[in-house]
């Protein structure tokens, strides 16, 4: 059986100086426990479900408030159910009927409050008068508090602080007093639940409140009311029996005393408590830390595990976006342009013009000519459009990296994950559109070594020229019979032979050494254009696909922070 009056509400023992400083050091705490809670609140509470962060957001307004108003006072409220006699022993307390008490249900209809006051501070000195409160600091709780019936109870030193409050029935016909009392809990320090011999096992107060007031074993006093109606022998089995049904609901080592305010043994030994508790002006402290606690642990399993790096997961998506994108054709149309243009200056001279009539591939699709200034409206490439193939894909693609993003995280989180990636799928052709057009591909232009070999190639034309005309005056000089001159000759080769057949060899040895070099140097063409557009494309995936999901991970990761911080003593 838990001792009466021994120990403040929650202690669990004799505490040695060590064990005090270190529970003085987490009360210290709260104020950085409760910030933290609120950060968590603000970060993680656009991606939760409003009904998985209003309670966590309810501690914090109220922890915030409380912590701003008078820590020199201790409310305690008296909480029971019809009958308990919580208004005869709020009166027994203050030493004065202040709250009607009866037979009729429901008695309680509203909230009364009693602000403590030692004898010799009363502002008339009167032990048989009830004051109006004039404490500032007091007036201010009860304003918080929302109650209008307050009066000044004088009494010892011992109690000089206590603002003490009887609350509606919780178990009133009156939906009303029930809901006013359920408010009431959530906002006072301390509480004391007044339970008569009778009903002390009332599945209305245990199991109606015990997983809500699991974690405030430190702010929870109980009072067995009306122990003048019981033997000596009858009270200890009940008190004994009150305690195990008390370690069931989880809070064990709560104290438990006996009362009465008709006879023995009076209200002495809660009178005891609540001026320990008063004493330590604790216990607005341990009742912001249990609310956290409870916040926490309604929170933790919801924000248990890590999440997933997205290092190299954005790979597959840029390679599936460059697919749909056309790069793979475009490097190809910038391969085959550069061959185009450097033709043009390399090739055999008479047959150069027929490239013109192939057209540019470049020019084909659109993306010739120097870039579109930042802020100018673009054209899509007249690239073909993405297969339903590769428009899948990309589907795919996105949906595999919000499954990354919240691989082995608790929901919803890995549904907001992938929202995030599909948040802007919508936009990602246009913005695929735009920065292919965007983007340098380095187009092509005549290069010194093109006009070199096209002057070789037009001087080796003019020789073959030259040769072909000059075997064409001898043929004519000899059709017409006229003596023709002694003509030079290279070994047993006559020199128009020479300069035609050289010329024309030579030429057709210089294209295809030039074709070669052009091959070679329009891969590399193609290929540079091809890392311009990957880069283009990447950071389209990244500003519309992979950034959010980031942005996500990150405030999941700040939120786990916060949560910890709230749950570090």
């Amino acid at each position: 059986m838990v001792q009466v009056g021994e120990r403040l509400p929650g202690d669990r023992g004799v505490r040695g100086p060590r064990e005090r400083r270190g529970r003085d050091r987490s009360l210290a705490r709260i104020p950085d426990r409760v910030a933290a809670l609120s950060r968590f609140v603000a970060l993680a509470g656009p991606y939760l479900a409003s009904s998985t962060v209003e309670h966590a957001g309810g501690v914090v307004e109220r922890a915030g408030t409380r912590l701003s108003l008078s820590g020199s006072h201790t409310i305690v409220a008296l909480a029971g159910t019809t009958g308990s006699g919580k208004s005869s022993l709020f009166n027994a307390l203050a030493g004065t009927p202040l709250s009607p008490a009866g037979l009729r249900r429901p008695t309680t209809g509203i909230a009364h409050a009693a602000v403590f006051t030692d004898e010799s501070g009363a502002a008339h000195g009167d032990a048989d008068r009830v004051l109006v409160p004039t404490d500032e600091d007091a007036a201010a709780l009860l304003d918080w508090l929302g109650i209008g019936v307050r009066f000044t109870a004088v009494s010892d030193a011992a109690l000089d602080g206590l603002v003490l409050l009887d609350l509606p029935d919780i178990d009133s016909v009156e939906r009303g007093h029930g809901i006013e009392a359920d408010r009431l809990l959530e906002l006072v320090d301390l509480v004391v639940w007044v339970l008569d011999p009778q009903k002390y096992a009332d599945l209305t107060v245990h199991k109606r409140y015990r997983d809500t007031f699991r974690h405030h074993g430190d702010i929870t006093v109980v009072a067995l009311n009306q122990a003048d109606r019981l033997s000596t022998a009858d009270l200890r089995l009940c008190l004994d029996d009150l305690a195990h049904i008390l370690g069931e609901d989880g809070l064990d080592g709560v104290p438990v005393v006996p009362t009465s305010t008709v006879d023995s043994p009076g209200a002495d030994d809660l009178r005891e408590v609540l001026a320990r508790a008063v004493e330590a002006r604790a216990s607005f402290l341990r009742r912001v830390a249990a609310d956290v606690d409870a916040a926490v642990e309604r929170l933790g399993s919801v924000m248990a595990a890590q999440p997933a790096e997205l290092d190299h997961a954005g790979a597959p998506l840029v390679e599936t976006l460059c697919a749909a994108a056309g790069v793979p054709s475009i490097a190809r149309a910038v391969r085959d342009s550069y061959v185009y243009r450097a033709v043009r200056h390399t090739g055999w001279p008479v047959t150069r013009w027929l490239r013109r009539l192939r057209g540019d591939p470049l020019r084909r699709i659109g993306l010739a000519g120097p870039r579109p200034r930042p802020g100018a409206a673009v054209g899509a490439p007249a690239v073909p459009p993405a297969s339903p193939a590769a428009r899948a894909r990309v589907t795919l693609a996105t949906r595999a990296l919000g499954d990354t993003a919240g691989h082995g995280l608790r929901p919803p989180w890995p549904q907001v994950m992938l929202d995030a990636a599909r948040e802007r799928a919508d936009d990602v052709p246009d913005a695929l559109d735009v920065a292919v057009v965007r983007t340098d591909l380095g187009q092509a232009r005549a290069r010194a070594w093109w006009r070199a070999i096209g002057l070789g190639q037009l001087l080796l034309l003019g020789a073959a020229l030259a040769g072909l005309a000059w075997l064409v005056v001898r043929w004519v000089l000899f059709a017409l019979a006229i003596p023709t001159p002694a003509q030079a000759a290279v070994g047993r080769l006559p020199w128009p032979t020479v300069l035609l057949v050289g010329g024309l060899l030579a030429g057709l040895v210089l294209g295809a050494v030039a074709r070669v070099a052009v091959t070679m140097a329009a891969r590399r063409h193609g290929a540079r254009a091809a890392r311009r557009l990957t880069r283009s494309v990447a950071a389209v995936a990244d500003g519309l696909v992979l950034s959010p999901v980031v942005r996500v991970r990150d405030d999941y990761r700040a939120a786990r922070d916060a949560l910890a911080e709230a749950t570090r003593r």
